[in-house]
């Protein structure tokens, strides 16, 4: 009896875990985009791990990247969180965004756990063709 007990107890505790990791990595995500709507490319640029933030060195090179690479990620009509996945020990957050415009973008998000907090790693850009979301 003790260790079905003891078993439900860490279920539980890992079910909390889970859940709280998985809050951590979308506002993370849902800070970042905040920031781009308000044109606050500073305080996005904290959300990007030291090596990203390394690879564009200020926030106006990394605000270059966003508008023309990604402006679904600055400018989203809507946004929707798909499933959080492990692969090979890296988190991977799937995100469906809606443009302005109403087309649909599936963006992976690879995430990274530092001392200061989950950070964006980077984001692929998914071809929505056949897309299970």
């Amino acid at each position: 009896m003790r260790t079905g007990f003891w078993a439900v107890v860490m279920s539980v505790m890992m079910a909390f875990g889970a859940q709280a990791q998985e809050a951590g990595i979308k506002g993370t995500i849902s800070s970042q985009i905040e920031a781009f709507e308000a044109d606050d490319f500073e305080t996005a640029f904290g959300f990007a791990s030291p090596n990203l933030q390394k690879m564009f060195r200020t926030p106006d090179n990394f605000r270059r990247m966003v508008t023309e690479g990604y402006p679904m990620v600055w400018r989203p009509g809507s946004v929707r969180y798909l499933e959080l996945r492990d692969i090979a020990g890296d988190w991977w957050q799937k995100v469906m965004i809606t443009d302005q415009a109403g087309k649909v973008h599936i963006l992976d998000y690879r995430m990274i756990e530092t001392d200061a907090g989950w950070r964006i790693g980077g984001v692929q850009l998914l071809d929505t063709a056949g897309a299970n979301v």
